[in-house]
Order: C-alpha cells, then sequence, then structure tokens
C-alpha cells in the first residue's frame, strides 16, 4: 500500500481525492475513504488534493494511526 488515508478524514469526508483519482482506487467506506492498494498507481495525486492532509505514504504514516492502515487493508478483502 502506498498511501493511507488518516482518521482526519472521518470528520471530512471532503471527496476531493476521489475525484482527482486517475485509477479510481479510492473508495466510500460508513465512516470514511480507503485507497485500494491493489489499484493505486502511486501518483500522489489524491495527496495534494485532499484538504486536511490526510493522505500520506504509508512510510510516512505516525504512529498513532497505524489502525488506519489495518482499516484499509481489511476494507479492501
Amino acid at each position: 500500500m502506498a498511501f493511507v488515508i488518516m482518521d482526519t478524514c472521518r470528520d471530512e469526508k471532503a471527496g476531493e481525492c476521489v475525484s482527482i483519482c486517475p485509477v479510481d482506487c479510492i473508495e466510500e467506506g460508513a465512516d470514511q475513504f480507503y485507497i485500494d492498494p491493489n489499484t493505486c498507481i502511486d501518483c500522489g495525486a489524491c495527496v495534494a488534493a485532499c484538504p486536511v492532509s490526510a493522505i500520506v505514504d504509508e512510510n510516512d504514516l505516525p504512529a498513532e494511526q497505524e489502525e488506519q492502515l489495518e482499516k484499509a487493508e481489511s476494507f479492501f478483502v
């Protein structure tokens, strides 16, 4: 998984990331959006489009946001 949407999306859920994604890899869940790691092409367009800076590279994910990675992985199973 290249990018992870952190829990700050839960409060905002603006959706700019969905409309900008060239491969439609971002899907809306019950509480926030999730990025499909099998479809994402790592272009980073979603990172720039997010108004609350909720999308980060997996390697830059803060320790307190680790559960967001697990939630995203289980969302696409």
